[in-house]
């Protein structure tokens, strides 16, 4: 398995990021990561990498040169024309040329977005338009939120297209037995929404994946579960996306900040353990373990990382991306998409 990395995105950039390669490719054998990027601030971290005493296997992470990074701050489609040599293009034409199965960034995601979506030829067969799939918690466990930004103005077919690539990942990589289908929406009744939301509804239910269409779920009923994939436009699922990773480091800052307070009054192995236990909490529902989220609907894989992504965030994306190229998700979602026609 072959995964081109970017190594120049990300808020830390170039730091992190080559050292969840390197992590990556001490867990998995048969990856090869291709570090894309500067090549004189690249073998600069690994050499510190190096010197601090870790494992590096050179043989399997080669550099590509790219001497131009778009930054978080450029507007995605202008950067991505005015500077060629930059390593998201680069990334993605590794990718389209075979010399690598998928890629990976944690930089501009605009630019990462519109550079896949350049070349129609990256599509898988029978797909509208790619949307990004995040992991959210729940109580049943994790659910795929799609689109989160990659399309902001779908049609019905975009969304309903979603909801079936997002039932694919959910079983073929998160292990989710007959995943429902939840449709984001104001409210639970049927009439309610938009004119997209009320078409989008209408294809679910009266599609040849009927059965598969759990109904409308408003923005609470995320957590529960019992839609293991929602589907939503890119706008308004990014806001929800957003809205979620604040509320969950503000109820971490909170909890940490009372129970510091009431650690003091316990005996030291007790306030250790409590400690612990809400570090292991943060952890479960925190998006490093997630790694990033998936772009379907392309060939080969994608996976786009949070700006501020660390070494464990970068280490889990490059698994993420290799568990997608070796599971044959691309495969059944494209059969699932040739059914679908076929049987509407």
């Amino acid at each position: 398995m072959r995964i081109a990395l970017d190594a120049m995105g990300g808020d830390f950039a170039p730091g992190p990021i080559v050292a969840g390669a390197v992590q990556a490719v001490n867990d998995m054998p048969e990856l090869i990561v291709l570090l894309v990027g500067q090549e004189e601030r690249i073998i600069a971290e690994l050499s510190r990498l190096e010197e601090s005493g870790v494992t590096i296997h050179r043989d399997r992470l080669p550099i590509v040169h790219a001497s131009e990074v778009v930054g978080m701050e450029d507007k995605p489609v202008e950067a991505l024309r005015s500077k060629r040599d930059n390593s998201i293009s680069k990334t993605w034409g590794l990718m389209a040329t075979g010399k690598a199965d998928a890629v990976v960034s944690a930089g501009n995601t605009g630019a990462m977005v519109a550079s896949g979506l350049f070349n129609a030829k990256m599509f898988l067969p029978g797909v509208r338009r790619p949307g990004i799939a995040a992991i959210f918690p729940s109580n049943q466990g994790p659910v795929v939120l799609i689109d989160v930004g990659a399309n902001m103005a779908p049609k019905p077919e975009d969304l309903y297209q979603y909801g079936l690539m997002g039932a694919v990942y959910a079983e073929k990589i998160l292990g989710v037995t007959d995943p429902k289908i939840g449709l984001l929406n104001v409210g639970s009744e049927d009439d309610k929404g938009n004119d997209l939301v009320r078409s989008t509804r209408d294809l679910f239910m009266n599609g040849p994946n009927s059965a598969k269409f759990y109904g409308n779920v408003e923005g609470r009923d995320v957590y529960d579960g019992h839609a293991r994939v929602i589907v939503s436009d890119g706008f308004t699922g990014n806001i929800l996306l957003k809205g979620g990773e604040g509320a969950v480091e503000f109820l971490f800052s909170a909890l940490r900040e009372t129970m510091t307070r009431m650690m003091v009054e316990l005996p030291p192995e007790s306030a250790a353990k409590v400690a612990e236990g809400v570090k292991q909490l943060k952890r479960r529902y925190e998006y490093k373990e997630f790694g990033g989220a998936p772009l379907l609907g392309i060939r080969g894989a994608c996976i786009i990382c949070h700006g501020s992504s660390d070494d464990r965030a970068i280490r889990n994306a490059l698994r993420v991306a290799a568990n997608i190229g070796l599971s044959g998700v691309n495969d059944e979602i494209t059969k699932m998409l040739a059914s679908s026609v076929a049987e509407a």
